[in-house]
């Protein structure tokens, strides 16, 4: 498996990408990789699906990229505009790049909930979506679990403050306010349905399992259920079990 670093120089900015792939001239399907909240794309999640899929196939490429203000990005504001800019950037070079329609998307958290609202504001440029443990509700995710208390007074004193797992994130009042605006739970997905797929830990500690799974259920979305699985899958037997559910619904 080789390792390609690159940029995609675009006019919503420079974006950071990794790709995994056999052979570059042999790519006739490409799976693009969203990180979650505070992640990169140097992301041992995608590594490690990148290594299950291509000692399978020979003729895929998993490319990641590093969202707005997350990991060697430049931008200093984090906004849902520029997220869906990278998105869509992302997707139309690997059409580009490799010639080809069949473009498939593996997101988790918050990279979920923004390919999620993408699809449904710009339209879906995948031929499937998979999902592992999308943060449906992500205002509320940020603002109840991610967040402390005294952070979200800085916030309403226009205070931006940093927050996040491995890397913090600057946040400002104004993005979580696009958040709670851009609430995507009372959508209706089920136009899209047949080309989605729910992964979800039952031991989720940051995003609901039951909010996700009653948001599957009444849009018609396959969802599938890991027990005891918390939102990382750090076990590494939950996450090959993720794994295989998501390589089996993208090339079924």
């Amino acid at each position: 498996m080789r390792e390609k670093y690159f940029n995609i120089n675009k006019p919503v900015g420079s974006i950071r990408c990794k790709a995994y792939l056999s052979d570059p001239r042999s790519v006739s399907r490409v799976i693009v990789y969203g990180h979650g909240f505070s992640g990169h794309r140097d992301n041992k999640a995608a590594q490690r699906f990148a290594d299950y899929v291509l000692k399978k196939h020979r003729d895929v490429a998993v490319i990641t990229f590093d969202l707005p203000c997350h990991g060697d990005d430049v931008k200093k504001k984090l906004s849902l505009t520029d997220c869906d800019g990278y998105i869509g950037a992302v997707a139309e070079y690997a059409k580009a790049q490799y010639g080809t329609d069949d473009v498939s998307v593996y997101a988790t958290s918050f990279g979920g909930y923004l390919i999620l609202k993408y699809i449904y504001e710009h339209g879906n440029p995948f031929r499937k979506i998979a999902l592992r443990c999308p943060a449906v509700n992500m205002y509320k995710v940020l603002s109840d679990t991610i967040m402390e208390p005294d952070e979200l007074k800085a916030l309403s004193r226009n205070k931006p403050i940093e927050v996040g797992f491995d890397r913090k994130i600057k946040i400002t009042k104004a993005f979580l306010d696009e958040l709670k605006n851009a609430d995507i739970g009372g959508l209706d997905y089920r136009q899209a349905a047949d080309d989605i797929l729910i992964v979800h830990g039952t031991r989720d500690e940051v995003v609901s399992f039951d909010y996700v799974r009653e948001f599957a259920e009444k849009n018609e979305i396959k969802f599938v259920s890991v027990e005891n699985a918390d939102h990382r899958f750090k076990a590494p037997t939950k996450m090959d079990e993720a794994i295989k559910s998501i390589y089996e619904f993208i090339f079924e």
